[in-house]
């Protein structure tokens, strides 16, 4: 309560006679007005130097308008001050309701909150990567990446993973799913894909490009590796077998499982170094030719005996090196010199027919079905036989080649690949080889500085292999659809491939394998593939 001065007002003389004060006064408003209005006008000089003497003088002597202003206005603040800390009340006791508290981390490493650069490609992350650009990662996105790999391959976030806000989310999902389903009864049927959970993408059965996902296995020779260099390496076309050949004057058959590889049976030709070996068509015979000899070698696994063939009727050659196994048919078609080609039948053992390209034959490569013959000379040209009637259908120059090396078919009728010596490998369609006179390269291959000697292409037509055999490391698989490289193979890390004189893919192109000079075949499983 404020302090009130109280205003002692100044006594009046009473001048009246002492009689006349004995009776009372009567009442005399115009005095009485001049009186209030001289108590006024001091009480307000008094007023301005104290203001509860002003507010005194309103209370007292009127001022009865802004005084009931005044106390209505203090009544709606004091209305709408109250509403207010209602209403915060109200606003606190919600908060908890709908604010959820965020649980804090047990433990915190202060190096995880650094900006590091993860080399991507290490063995245990080269699958995380999507193409080359991804050779470094940092390690929040590499922890995403992990995740969604993680969700991917559980189909989505496991339950012991979510929070505690996820989970009633889920919950109010799923009761509103619910009632959903319980008044349409008809629809539940339609949306049954949509209410499941597990992962609906499906890999592609197409080869990925980039990265070729594979597994380093043991050698495939490693129960009998050889004492020299290798020279072939060869799936068998219907059995879990790998066969090896090479200057050491053997062939050795092994069972193919990618963890020991026993071996089931080698064969020692005598004063006989092995050029190349190859299965027949039906896979029961085994070719071998050598260097310098006009006499081959026939081994027939199913009765175990080895037969050498001395001489071959209709043949003048001084040796029999080259060779390539018909698609169809008992027969080999084998190179001679001066570019003659030769039909042989392995039955009869005797020359059907001959065809002549010019220049020396650089390689010789067979059309799926076995109809048509491609063979480049050593000047650039590949010609194109039809095998029945010994006719040359086509004849073209290999772009930009000087001197060729190599040539190979794929198996779907699609590619035609053409090596050179400077390491450049041309990529062809064959439909335009068999009906163009200056067909274009749909992609010249340019991974390999010295001669292109050896390519192969894997059963699905998907995968070229090609390798030189004058250089370490000097080998390159190419995807096809794209016509790209595959960037981790070989490994740059360590030797394993060295320099390679054969290349080959099993029936299903489950394993790949390669022959090097180091006697060793090593064995890689192709992980995009299922099957042997």
């Amino acid at each position: 309560m404020e302090d009130v001065n109280v205003i002692k007002l100044p006594e009046t003389e009473d001048r009246t006679p002492a009689k006349k004060r004995a009776r009372p006064p009567q009442f005399d408003p115009e005095r009485e007005e001049q009186d209030r209005q001289t108590n006024v006008k001091r009480l307000a000089v008094l007023g301005e130097t104290d203001g509860s003497v002003k507010l005194l003088e309103e209370l007292v002597f009127g001022a009865e308008e802004e005084l009931l202003e005044r106390l209505v206005e203090e009544d709606e603040d004091q209305t709408g001050t109250l509403l207010l800390q209602d209403e915060d009340e109200e606003s606190e006791d919600e908060a908890p309701q709908q604010q959820q508290p965020v649980k804090k981390a047990a433990w915190v490493d202060e190096d995880d909150e650094l900006d590091e650069e993860v080399d991507m490609r290490h063995r245990y992350r080269r699958n995380l990567m999507r193409g080359e650009a991804e050779s470094t990662m940092s390690k929040q996105k590499l922890q995403q990446r992990m995740r969604e790999q993680f969700q991917k391959a559980m189909g989505g976030t496991p339950s012991w993973a979510e929070s505690g806000a996820q989970k009633k989310k889920k919950k109010k999902k799923k009761k509103a799913a619910d009632e959903e389903d319980d008044d349409d009864d008809d629809e539940d049927d339609e949306d049954d894909l949509l209410r499941r959970t597990g992962n609906f993408v499906a890999s592609s059965e197409s080869l990925p490009s980039g990265i070729l996902r594979m597994k380093k296995c043991l050698h495939a020779n490693s129960a009998r590796p050889s004492e020299d260099r290798l020279t072939t390496v060869q799936f068998h076309p219907s059995a879990q077998v790998v066969m090896t050949a090479g200057l050491d004057q053997s062939v050795c058959l092994f069972q193919v499982d990618g963890k020991t590889n026993p071996k089931i049976q080698s064969i020692h030709l005598e004063r006989f170094p092995v050029h190349k070996a190859q299965f027949s068509r039906d896979g029961e015979v085994v070719i071998a030719t050598s260097f310098r000899n006009k006499m081959f070698y026939l081994y027939d696994m199913m009765e175990g005996r080895v037969t050498p063939v001395h001489t071959v009727r209709g043949l003048n050659e001084a040796r029999v090196k080259e060779f390539s196994v018909c698609p169809e048919g008992d027969a080999l078609l084998l190179t001679g010199t001066r570019g003659y080609l030769h039909l042989l039948t392995l039955k009869t053992k005797e020359v059907v027919r001959s065809v002549k390209i010019n220049g020396d034959v650089s390689g010789v490569a067979l059309s799926p079905d076995g109809s048509k013959i491609f063979a480049n000379s050593e000047e650039g040209e590949v010609y194109v036989f039809d095998l029945r009637s010994s006719r040359c259908v086509n004849k073209f120059s290999d772009d930009g080649c000087v001197r060729a090396s190599s040539i190979a078919a794929s198996r779907n009728g699609q590619y035609l690949a053409c090596g050179s010596q400077s390491g450049v490998v041309n990529i062809y369609s064959q439909e335009a080889c068999l009906n163009s006179a200056n067909p274009k390269p749909l992609k010249a291959v340019m991974n390999l500085l010295t001669s292109a000697t050896a390519l192969a292409f894997n059963p699905s037509s998907e995968i070229l292999a090609i390798a030189s055999r004058a250089e370490d490391e000097a080998a390159r698989l190419v995807h096809l659809p794209s016509l790209t490289v595959f960037s981790n193979f070989p490994v740059a890390k360590r030797k394993i491939v060295y320099r390679t004189s054969c290349l080959d893919f099993s029936p299903n192109s489950g394993f790949f394998s390669l022959a090097n000079n180091k006697g060793q075949a090593p064995l890689f499983r192709l992980l995009h593939y299922k099957d042997f």
